[in-house]
């Protein structure tokens, strides 16, 4: 049977639909998932895009036919994340990624995991301390204090450093230029980066403020000369199997700004919506509280503690639903295809929608509803295995996932136990994707001692 050509909704001509798209990209992608079904063909002026919202589809692209659907970044080229992070394990392919990703993975398995659990308590007891300081009730941009703990996580348990002092520069470059990424990719034309507009300079000051920092660590570290097993002596230490030669300072920073990055971003994205749902929703932060007093009693949480935390996890499951902060993959297809039975152009960019896969109502019951009670061990399991896939799938599934789930969940425990979280009045929440997804100019709370 032959592909027929994909729905397509209403547009201009030459710009097609990127006002609307420009006007907020999450929301328009669920509107047309709702109206046009699980594949939308759409334009950003003359780039061609498909939005994939089904299980299936995404089992075509990324676990069956990866060689068809590949990433959009090349080191001549680069777009997107790209212009951040070089050639790191997020944007890099081929034998490169191959490499770099049996060089990371062993600090990323479970049992690794378990030895980082320490200083991720440690970075949450200095959140705390913050907040003890504080009145006791206080309102609070939650993201910029999920960001400043989990950047700290990642640099403690990572680099054996902490970047307390720098956090006043670090987390508005890290913005500035993810934001900057996100523009490279929906925008349809591009500016020059030597073309000294305000929105190139702030990149640019953006970066020199990350690899600034980077390239301290790395020379810090060399001068040191002292050993120790985390990701930078990895790097460091690492040759060439053929060639013997040690990695670039240039290739050591795509991996380790990547590792910054992704490390942090998504992690701290994850908390600050589990702060907002147990704002709005009282009874499941009673729950939760009630938990975290059962298990804890007076004391912080060890490793030993998660199997028993069992709705903390699901609280941070059932967020990670809600708002996925990897939001949209996005995959170029090499070739003339077909997904689904519609026709893809060669050089279309697929997006694997992971935010409507989540809330499509094939899969779920009450798919906007925010219901820890999914993740319980007795409740009914989705139809499809990947109908839930907040850290992708297939081969290049996020490395990082039992140290992300084992990070928010100690947190969490930890907030639960001294604080509570109310909505601002007449504050409205909406999410907007900047690479992940967060809250549309931020979230204020107020964060009240218990």
């Amino acid at each position: 049977m032959p592909s027929l050509p994909a729905p397509v909704p209403p547009g201009l001509p030459l710009l097609g639909n990127l006002l609307e798209f420009r006007a907020g990209a999450y929301q328009a992608m669920q509107n047309w998932h709702k109206r046009h079904g699980d594949l939308v063909h759409f334009r950003l002026g003359p780039r061609s895009f498909y939005l994939a919202s089904h299980p299936d589809l995404v089992e075509e692209i990324l676990i069956a036919r990866p060689e068809q659907f590949v990433k959009m970044y090349t080191p001549a080229q680069p777009r997107g994340l790209a212009l951040v992070l070089g050639q790191g394990l997020v944007t890099s392919t081929g034998a490169l990624w191959k490499r770099q990703r049996r060089l990371i993975q062993p600090l990323f398995v479970r049992s690794r995991v378990t030895e980082y659990a320490d200083e991720i308590v440690a970075a949450g007891r200095v959140l705390l301390q913050r907040w003890q300081a504080l009145a006791p009730a206080a309102s609070l941009d939650i993201g910029a204090e999920m960001m400043s703990t989990t950047l700290e996580v990642i640099t403690r348990t990572m680099f054996n450093a902490s970047v307390q002092d720098h956090l006043e520069r670090l987390a508005p470059a890290f913005s500035t230029v993810l934001q900057y990424a996100a523009d490279d990719v929906r925008l349809p034309l591009r500016i020059p980066q030597w073309l000294p507009t305000p929105r190139n300079r702030a990149f640019r000051y953006a970066m020199g403020v990350l690899d600034g920092l980077v390239y301290e660590l790395i020379e810090e570290r060399r001068r040191a000369g002292t050993p120790r097993d985390d990701l930078l002596d990895r790097l460091m230490r690492a040759r060439d199997e053929e060639t013997g030669e040690p990695m670039s300072d240039e290739q050591i920073r795509d991996e380790v700004l990547t590792i910054f990055a992704a490390g942090h971003e998504t992690t701290a994205v994850t908390l600050t919506w589990v702060c907002y749902l147990l704002a709005a929703h009282p009874q499941v932060a009673a729950r939760l509280e009630a938990e975290v007093d059962e298990v804890l009693g007076n004391r912080e949480p060890t490793l030993d503690d998660i199997p028993r935390l069992i709705w903390t996890r699901a609280v941070v499951d059932e967020a990670m639903r809600l708002y996925p902060p990897a939001a949209v993959l996005i995959r170029k297809n090499t070739g003339e295809t077909s997904l689904g039975g519609y026709r893809i152009r060669k050089d279309g960019l697929v997006i694997v929608n992971v935010a409507n896969i989540h809330r499509h109502p094939g899969f779920w019951e009450m798919p906007d509803a925010f219901s820890p009670e999914r993740f319980l061990a007795d409740a009914a399991k989705p139809a499809h295995r990947l109908a839930y896939m907040p850290f992708g799938a297939g081969h290049r599934v996020c490395i990082g996932n039992a140290f992300a789930l084992t990070e928010s969940v100690l947190l969490l425990a930890m907030m639960a136990r001294h604080h509570r979280f109310d909505l601002a009045p007449g504050q409205s929440v909406d999410p907007e994707i900047e690479v992940t997804l967060r809250p549309r100019g931020g979230l204020r709370l107020t964060v009240s001692k218990r």
